[in-house]
């Protein structure tokens, strides 16, 4: 009875959230021009800023889903502001301003970088469904032996590896069945259960910034750096964050150890599991193995960005019957339209001019670098404690692009655009502190064997050891100019 009065409450909070989103949506899109302070501000354009505060309060109040969020802003676009729109958003005049392509607005979801992140999935689902991902565990932590300090450097080396090709959640899940058997060895009040189960997600989410498609905010940032015409292939990502991702997993078996100590000395480790021995197996090894090769060799030697290499798995898988039409219903297609629609909002923001009238209305030139480095990682980090990692990279990215590219030359004494975009998405993976921050965090909660301190300690102390690490390493990085 109690637990049907609280979803009743919770429901009436979503529903009052919801009922104000959409008023003050209203009220924004309303408004007179001459209230936002932009010079030569369109009708179009004020409506845009109308669906990025819809966005915003729906992605921060949570009122609705985050994807469904995201659905909405790419519906809205299509119906008042494109050149398809309902009659009654059509308009004429230099006031008015010049409708967005409706086209462009509907393919953010077929993105390059969004055929990077299906080929990720692709990949993951294939090592599941066949058991690849627990024959590598197997073979992986076998090596260090069963003395427990080891075994927990094993398991957060090796759930950071898997993280940076597999889905962050995917990963917490599988990794989190492989210690069932452990804990069946260990003493019941000992502090080495609760350093085993948090470093799972510790892992998954430092390990997530290693690879473009390792957690969607890097796929957010690598998006829109391209459109500013500063690429970075996959090979120069791991390149940069590998080093970074090593160091603090390392940090991290440190920093768990001096808070959770183990009781038991040693841990006999067994991995279970189904390991598919026919021809099919080599077909996934195979291709995992040419896949990750394709992603790490740069460009200038294979012909072929990463986008299009992430379709290779995919046309192999198919055509053998490796997934087959149902396995692609295990697509996380939610985190898809969460991404698309970060891209529709800059789509907006930068077709449609009003990125370039703000630069022009705001002296952005005038700005600290440093203050705007610190603020934006700071923002994004708070948010990403409390609603999606994703919502948030999607929210900030485009704000930050505007911003950057107002700056001008002056971003140049902190490494450049590079520093703030890709800090975006290393302040987003350093958010752990709650059960709510990170799928990985709920799933580690949910075992019941970590109280929400206990994950509060680990999650600040890993975070402000990730900002800062990663930070310095971004802003080394752009005063050497090693990265376009």
């Amino acid at each position: 009875m109690e637990e049907r009065h609280l979803n009743n409450i919770a429901a009436h909070k979503k529903l009052y959230s919801f009922i104000l989103t959409l008023l003050v949506t209203i009220i924004v899109w309303n408004l007179p021009t001459s209230m936002f302070h932009i010079d030569g501000l369109t009708v179009v354009q004020q409506r845009i800023i109308a669906i990025f505060v819809f966005a915003t309060l729906s992605w921060l109040t949570e009122a609705v889903p985050s994807w469904a969020t995201s659905l909405a802003i790419i519906a809205s676009m299509c119906l008042t502001v494109s050149n398809n729109a309902l009659t009654p958003f059509k308009g004429e005049g230099q006031g008015f301003g010049e409708l967005l392509s409706a086209k462009a607005i509907m393919a953010s979801f077929a993105d390059p970088v969004i055929m990077l992140f299906l080929g990720g999935f692709i990949l993951a689902i294939a090592a599941s469904k066949y058991g690849l991902d627990v024959l590598l565990a197997r073979k992986m932590l076998k090596p260090f032996g069963n003395k427990s300090e080891n075994v927990l450097l094993g398991f957060l080396l090796i759930t950071g590896l898997f993280s940076m090709f597999v889905s962050n959640t995917a990963t917490a899940a599988m990794m989190l069945t492989f210690l069932t058997p452990v804990f069946a060895a260990m003493p019941a009040n000992g502090k080495g259960r609760i350093a085993l189960t948090l470093s799972i997600p510790v892992a998954a989410n430092l390990g997530g910034m290693g690879t473009p498609i390792g957690t969607p905010p890097n796929a957010i940032a690598l998006q829109q750096l391209g459109e500013m015409g500063m690429s970075i292939d996959f090979g120069q990502w791991m390149m940069m964050m590998m080093p970074l991702v090593a160091l603090l997993l390392f940090l991290s078996w440190r920093v768990i150890l001096w808070f959770f100590p183990f009781t038991k000395k040693t841990i006999d480790l067994e991995i279970t599991g189904y390991v598919h021995r026919g021809w099919k197996m080599w077909v996934v090894s195979g291709t995992f193995i040419l896949t990750i090769l394709l992603w790490v060799i740069p460009k200038d030697y294979t012909g072929i960005d990463s986008n299009t290499v992430a379709l290779v798995p995919m046309a192999i898988f198919a055509l053998t019957g490796v997934i087959g039409a149902k396995d692609l219903q295990e697509i996380n297609w939610s985190v898809i339209w969460m991404v698309a629609g970060g891209f529709a909002l800059g789509i907006g923001l930068n077709s449609s001019g009003l990125a370039d009238a703000a630069i022009e209305s705001i002296p952005f030139g005038e700005w600290s670098p440093i203050v705007i480095l610190l603020v934006s990682g700071i923002i994004c980090y708070v948010l990403s404690n409390f609603i999606s990692n994703t919502a948030t990279a999607a929210l900030l990215a485009p704000i930050l692009a505007t911003v950057c590219k107002g700056m001008g030359s002056s971003l140049d004494t902190i490494g450049g655009t590079t520093t703030i975009l890709v800090g975006l998405a290393v302040a987003a993976s350093s958010a752990m502190c709650l059960p709510i921050s990170t799928p990985p965090n709920a799933i580690a909660f949910s075992t019941g064997l970590v109280k929400q301190n206990d994950m509060l300690k680990i999650g600040i102390t890993v975070g402000i050891l990730t900002m800062a690490l990663g930070y310095a390493m971004l802003f080394t990085i752009g005063k050497l100019h090693l990265l376009g």
